[in-house]
């Protein structure tokens, strides 16, 4: 086993991880997070950061800034969370995943250092982001929330810019079963004096942060208030945004969540340039190659063709609401490879999904994945045709064998169950 392997190990193993266990990984407070950065000779102090928080759009709003930013010509770090193939995936500078020297030098020296706290695998995770992006000496860092915002790990940072993104229902074990009590936690991020800017909002959701912001004396910029573009055009490989006050803006990321969060960017973008050097060019190179530049993926993510095979990692019922329009435009027949993890409204996301489809249910290799076996019955109240195999690649190669070359394979459900298939 390599160095590398073993500090992998050491993290996945030595600390609780979220990921594979869910709530009992869950550690709220900021306790071990300051002890971790005072160890660590508090390196996110170092370079100034935007912290992006939200139900759904973080990881599309955090990397597309990042992307901006880079194509501005500075020395971008982007912290996101979970990773799909690779665990790091989560640490980028421009691009460039943390070399494994990086990790296992980082791991190293926490194991050696002999700190009194028992951190969480998020724990760990972020501060080796923080003294990557310190010791590679980054212009900005783009740091996106794990869960929450209040009592999560990320909040010791003090950034230049505070994003939420939206509010809807999920981890509600955490953070409250209602979206009042979740906005409250989301809203933990907004500090004294510095602008926030809110995606989506109204009524009482709006109030809370508009609140929080009064207490903080923190300018807050509400992005579905602002005309921003004349029209959207939806293709299939692009939004295109007109009459931007960068130009026309060609999105890669596509469908109408994406429009909320491009509403978001653009509103962010307007403030960093009071602070950095931003060209139209460098937004418009931002939004077209953000996923070679960041190396973002499972977004709408197009795997192959003959049948069109595409991959998301929406997860939640706020993210579903989307995902069910663009399913309903996918050439028929239609064959779906779900699964899901046992914290989620599995019911309301199923009454979502479409009847004409062909369902194989199936479990990602995680321990908190939910049964294939549990899923189909729900379903079955659904009136989904379904059918239940063990394991996510078998699952895809079963719905491959399926469906004729003119129609659509979707594979989602879970970001896990998008992990397995890549």
């Amino acid at each position: 086993m390599s160095k590398y392997d073993e500090a992998i190990e050491y993290l996945y193993n030595a600390t609780p991880q979220f990921q594979k266990i869910g709530a009992a990984a869950y550690k709220p407070g900021l306790g071990n997070a300051i002890t971790l950065d005072k160890a660590f000779d508090s390196p996110h102090t170092r370079y100034p950061s935007i912290h992006i928080a939200g139900t759904n759009g973080k990881g599309s709003t955090a990397s597309t800034i990042a992307a901006i930013l880079q194509s501005a010509g500075y020395k971008t770090g982007l912290y996101t969370s979970p990773h799909l193939v690779d665990f790091r995936e989560r640490i980028r500078i421009n691009g460039e995943m943390i070399s494994h020297k990086g990790v296992t030098d980082f791991v190293d020296r926490y194991r050696s250092l002999n700190i009194d706290c028992h951190p969480s695998f998020f724990e760990l995770t972020t501060i080796m982001a923080f003294d990557w992006f310190a010791a590679n000496e980054v212009d900005v860092a783009v740091i996106e929330t794990g869960l929450g915002g209040r009592l999560d790990t990320t909040n010791i940072i003090s950034p230049i810019l505070s994003i939420i993104t939206n509010i809807s229902l999920d981890h509600i074990a955490q953070l409250g079963n209602s979206e009042e009590s979740i906005a409250r936690e989301k809203a933990g991020i907004i500090k004294p004096g510095i602008p926030v800017v809110i995606g989506e909002a109204e009524g009482a959701i709006a109030s809370i942060f508009t609140r929080r912001a009064e207490d903080e004396s923190a300018p807050i910029y509400f992005a579905n208030e602002s005309e921003l573009w004349s029209e959207v055009a939806y293709t299939p490989e692009a939004n295109i945004y007109y009459n931007t006050p960068y130009g026309t803006i060609e999105g890669r990321l596509t469908g109408l969540c994406q429009t909320r969060n491009a509403a978001t960017i653009l509103t962010a973008i307007g403030l960093l340039k009071d602070r950095f050097d931003i060209t139209d060019e460098a937004v418009r190179t931002g939004f077209s190659d953000v996923t070679s530049l960041t190396g973002l993926t499972g977004r709408w993510t197009v795997l192959s063709h003959s049948p069109l095979s595409i991959c998301d990692t929406g997860h939640n019922t706020g993210g579903w609401q989307y995902t069910a329009q663009r399913l309903a435009l996918l050439p028929r027949p239609l064959s779906m490879v779900i699964g899901f993890v046992n914290d989620k409204d599995v019911d309301k996301i199923l009454a979502m999904m479409p009847k004409d489809a062909c369902y194989y249910f199936t479990r990602a290799s995680i321990p908190r994945a939910m049964e294939a076996s549990e899923v189909a019955t729900k379903a079955a109240r659904h009136g989904l045709k379904r059918k239940t195999v063990i394991g996510v690649k078998e699952a895809v190669a079963e719905a491959r064998k399926a469906t004729p070359a003119t129609g659509s394979i979707f594979i989602g459900g879970s970001t896990f169950v998008v992990a397995d298939a890549l």
